[in-house]
């Protein structure tokens, strides 16, 4: 169970860093839908490593493979199976890890639950597994552009370290802008310094972390399940459950607790019919259920665990020793997050649009329609 996300549109994935590859199983993808592997492998270039100096070198095309659920470019609304074989294993590099634990990564607790773990490469670990959601995400944003015709996901860095955007827009910011510079940041001017600090850390053999944010546009109103289901609960455990984050929070966040509530509700009013928010601290979403404003919310990503520099650490039996990293490892993960991040948005938001449609269609046929 702990490896399958979602409820109608639901994913299983599997695979190890160093296994003979990873994998995805969709099931409740409507059929009919146009799908190929070019669509997939297009999500999945944004997200492979090598693909810049700012990020592991490890050389994977990761390629996908559809083995089931297509036929004639469409699909067939049965069980979807995606494939991404390994090439670049070099299990050798974790040698020393078998019996010595890496400090602020898994090892530990996976023996510590299993009594056994996979040690290349940290197995389930590994952000490697991502690839799965990566995967299962653009399948996701080919249904969302059937059910959501308006909807727009975007993601990027919004800061590393102590490096921070300063973007006064969030409407004007485009997937072009992100994807113009290998940092995928949304603010021009601070790309260069970014790229410049990443490089100077990894030099020191080191590690930094930072903040993604993602920007929700074209979102309907009404999605999201009342208590246990809401639209932000899914979306903060699907951020949580990527490798490496440390931290969630949508609209105001945490600054939120710093105003009154006349300073932080979101007044109502109408345009051509259409009820509007002045202000958007909610985040686009109110009790659980989408509002009709862009979803806006942040993910923190804490530094890589695996650095080149000794630490001191113990060994299986509980003795005291140290431990230098050794493989190929991103100094910064941020980069490569961005589209991960847009991954695991599409697979909820798809998710909930499917059980919006299954529940209450009948009674509103229009309930799917963005908001102008």
């Amino acid at each position: 169970m702990s490896s399958q996300f979602g409820t109608l549109f639901r994913i299983s994935t599997f695979g190890e860093s160093h296994g003979v590859g990873v994998g995805v199983i969709i099931d409740g993808c409507p059929a009919q839908l146009d799908l190929c592997e070019a669509d997939v492998q297009a999500e999945l270039d944004r997200r492979r490593p090598g693909q810049s100096d700012i990020v592991t070198p490890r050389k994977e095309a990761d390629t996908v493979q559809i083995l089931s659920g297509i036929s004639q470019g469409k699909t067939l609304g049965t069980s979807i199976a995606m494939l991404v074989k390994n090439k670049d294993q070099r299990p050798g590099s974790y040698d020393t890890m078998e019996s010595v634990y890496r400090p602020s990564h898994a090892d530990y607790t996976y023996d510590a639950k299993f009594g056994f773990r996979a040690i290349s490469g940290g197995g389930r670990a590994s952000a490697r597994e991502t690839i799965a959601r990566v995967a299962a995400g653009a399948v996701a944003m080919k249904v969302l552009e059937q059910l959501c015709p308006n909807l727009e996901i975007l993601a990027w860095v919004d800061s590393i370290q102590h490096l921070q955007t300063n973007i006064q827009n969030l409407d004007s910011i485009t997937k072009e802008i992100i994807e113009s510079t290998p940092v995928r940041t949304a603010d021009a001017a601070i790309a260069a310094p970014m790229i410049e600090h990443i490089k100077k850390i990894r030099s020191q053999g080191d590690s930094i972390g930072g903040v993604i944010r993602a920007y929700v546009k074209g979102v309907p109103a009404g999605l999201g399940e009342p208590v246990f289901d809401k639209l932000e609960a899914d979306l903060a455990k699907a951020m949580l459950s990527l490798p490496a984050t440390k931290g969630f929070e949508i609209g105001s966040g945490f600054g939120g607790t710093q105003l009154t509530g006349s300073q932080h509700n979101d007044a109502f009013y109408t345009q051509d019919g259409v009820v509007k928010t002045k202000t958007n601290r909610s985040g686009g979403i109110q009790g659980g259920i989408s509002n009709g404003e862009a979803i806006d919310f942040r993910v923190a990503f804490k530094p890589t665990a695996t650095i080149m520099k000794e630490q001191d650490t113990v060994n299986a039996d509980g003795d005291e020793t140290t431990l230098k990293g050794k493989g190929r490892h991103d100094a910064c993960v941020l980069p490569r997050a961005v589209p991960i991040v847009e991954s695991m948005v599409a697979l909820v938001l798809c998710d909930h649009a499917l059980r919006q449609r299954a529940q209450n269609s009948a009674l509103t046929p229009k309930s799917l329609t963005p908001q102008a």
